[in-house]
C-alpha cells in the first residue's frame, strides 16, 4: 500500500488515445518508440519506477493543450525485452493525478509535475459497488458483447469481485478515447458503473441493437 508521502512530484507521461489505466488494474503495453524507450529506460532507473497514462486531447491546430489534466500512474510491475529492442511490460496502477504544469528538459518524452490530492481513495482497498445488480448487468454485458463480437471468459467474469469486474470491462471495451476519459475521472466505482452502463446502452442504440437496463 502507498500512501502520498510515497508518490513522486514529477512523472514521465505516456499519452496513448484510448489506453486506460485505473487504481489496483493491470495494463500490458508494447513500447517500441525510440523516445518511449528512452522513457522506460530512465524509469527503470528511479525508485518509484512510475509512468503516467494519460489521453490526448482531440484539439484544434495550433491549440498549445494537448492532454487531458486528469491521468492514472503506474508502476512497472513486470518487463521484458525482445530479441530486436523492443519491451513488453506490464503496469500497476497506483493513483490518479492532475498535472500542475509540463516539465521542459532534455528528454525526448513528456514529463509534468503532478498532484495527487483528491484520489485519496485510490491509495486505499478495493472497492465496492452494494447497489450493482449482478442478474441485469451481466444481461446487458451478454447483449453487447455479442453485438461487438467479442469474447470473454463467463464464469470468471460472474465470479470476479466489483472492482476487478467493473475496472476490467472499463479498461478492455472498445470506447472512444474521451469515454474512457469519463471512466477514469468517475469519482467512485459506483459512478463508473453508472457511467460504463450508459456507454453500452449508448452502444447498443447507435448500433441498431435496442436495450436499456431495468
Amino acid at each position: 500500500m502507498y500512501s502520498v508521502a510515497d508518490l513522486p512530484e514529477t512523472v514521465p507521461l505516456f499519452p496513448l488515445p484510448g489506453a486506460l489505466l485505473l487504481p489496483r488494474a493491470r495494463l500490458p503495453l508494447h513500447i517500441f518508440e525510440p523516445r518511449y524507450l528512452a522513457m522506460l529506460d530512465d524509469t527503470l532507473k528511479t525508485a518509484h519506477r512510475m509512468i503516467g497514462m494519460i489521453q490526448p486531447l482531440e484539439v484544434p491546430e495550433g491549440c498549445n493543450k494537448k492532454l487531458h489534466c486528469i491521468g492514472c500512474a503506474g508502476r512497472i510491475t513486470a518487463f521484458s525485452e525482445t530479441e530486436d529492442g523492443r519491451y513488453m511490460i506490464t503496469l500497476t496502477g497506483i493513483s490518479r493525478f492532475r498535472i500542475t504544469r509540463e516539465v521542459t528538459g532534455f528528454a525526448p518524452y513528456i514529463k509534468a509535475d503532478v498532484n495527487w490530492d483528491g484520489f485519496g481513495r485510490d491509495l486505499g482497498p478495493a472497492e465496492h459497488d452494494a447497489p450493482l445488480d449482478r442478474k441485469p448487468f451481466m444481461k446487458l454485458l451478454s447483449r453487447y458483447f455479442a453485438a461487438m463480437e467479442l469474447s470473454t471468459d463467463w464464469d470468471s467474469m460472474k465470479d470476479a469481485e466489483d472492482e476487478l469486474l467493473i475496472n476490467s470491462l472499463s479498461m478492455l471495451c472498445p470506447f472512444e478515447p474521451e469515454d474512457k476519459q469519463a471512466l477514469l475521472e468517475a469519482p467512485t466505482l459506483e459512478t463508473r458503473r453508472e457511467t460504463l452502463i450508459t456507454l453500452i446502452e449508448f452502444a447498443l442504440r447507435s448500433g441498431g441493437f435496442e436495450e436499456t437496463m431495468q
